[in-house]
């Protein structure tokens, strides 16, 4: 057990490093939906996606009916955004540029962090199912100590509160609990998880790709 969570949490440090490069990102793009377009501090337009990093200073830009939620990972505030609609992001809120402001929500301490590494999970969950991360699940993981135990029955907790503040199509209850559950390898727990993604959001990419690696592991 002890040695799978190290080759992990390697292969985790690994993906983030290269994926990342510097340590600027501000928030993360947890859900996304329509044609939104943004603009970096190049001035390029491209097509925002899901789970991107955002950094301060970049535009987005919302036509008539799509709507993104992004998570800053400086105060845990949460944004939902629908357009049509513009606005800059900052370091720990957005600045709102055109048509409707943000509804806003504050996460619980702590789940910003495990949010920032969903890019990363998902990349894990791709190199491990194309075979890229030489790592094998276990039906059944090691016993955890209870100082471990505590921490996933406070993130269990940490989990409800959110899903019963949460809209029915925020899965951002659901990635947060699902990075706290990686940490320990639970993957029968992960499973669940995965299964209430895609619930809520079935033709979400990024979620049948965890769900996929998961069952993999079972």
């Amino acid at each position: 057990m002890k040695l799978l969570q190290t080759i992990w949490a390697a292969a985790l440090l690994a993906v983030t490093l290269t994926a990342n490069g510097q340590s600027s990102d501000t928030g993360l793009v947890s859900q996304l939906s329509g044609e939104v377009s943004y603009a970096g501090r190049g001035g390029t337009e491209s097509t925002a996606q899901a789970y991107m990093k955002v950094r301060q200073g970049d535009r987005f830009t919302l036509p008539a009916g799509a709507q993104l939620r992004l998570v800053y990972f400086n105060g845990s505030r949460q944004e939902t955004w629908k357009g049509p609609a513009s606005f800059k992001a900052g370091t720990r809120q957005s600045e709102a540029l055109s048509g409707h402001a943000a509804e806003t929500t504050q996460l619980p301490s702590g789940v910003a962090q495990k949010v920032a590494q969903v890019p990363s999970l998902v990349q894990i969950a791709k190199l491990g199912r194309s075979g890229g991360i030489a790592v094998r699940g276990v039906a059944k993981p090691g016993r955890l100590s209870s100082e471990q135990q505590a921490e996933v029955s406070q993130a269990q907790a940490t989990y409800a509160q959110m899903r019963q503040k949460a809209s029915a199509d925020d899965i951002t209850p659901e990635l947060y609990f699902y990075s706290v559950l990686q940490d320990y390898l639970l993957y029968a727990e992960m499973k669940t998880a995965t299964d209430e993604m895609l619930r809520r959001q079935p033709d979400n990419p990024e979620a049948q790709e965890l769900a996929a690696y998961v069952q993999g592991r079972i």
